[in-house]
């Protein structure tokens, strides 16, 4: 399986539909097996096609445009949004199984504030 990580500066990129980077990486098992840099081109056609073409199964991202999601949803990539923080610290937490979860959330209404305990959307249509 592949997952790929919007990064930047070390870090979760806090809006995907503007990030450049991701790390993408190969796991089996709970293991990392590969792993590697990949720049991404402007443009969300331009972003999905590429981590179709990279055979990217699931997203960990902060922060991304419902129209995004929905493309790379379409495309068959789970995406797992408002993550936060260190990439190696949400790496771990993937791994473990502790994504998505309020120890990586983003700060802000669908984050730390009650995404986890159904907060997000409550009352109206919202997306997760």
């Amino acid at each position: 399986m592949k997952i790929a990580i919007a990064t930047w500066n070390g870090r979760v990129s806090p809006v995907f539909d503007v990030s450049r980077q991701v790390l993408v990486l190969d796991v089996s098992d709970a293991q990392v097996a590969d792993r590697c840099e990949e720049t991404l081109d402007e443009g969300a056609l331009a972003k999905v096609q590429r981590l179709g073409e990279l055979n990217v199964n699931t997203l960990l991202c902060g922060a991304i445009s419902r129209p995004l999601a929905e493309m790379l949803a379409a495309r068959g990539i789970e995406v797992i949004p408002f993550v936060a923080g260190g990439v190696e610290d949400v790496l771990a937490s993937y791994l473990a199984g502790q994504l998505p979860g309020p120890g990586f959330a983003m700060p802000g209404c669908c984050g730390r504030q009650g995404r986890f305990r159904g907060g997000c959307g409550r009352g109206r249509r919202g997306w997760r």
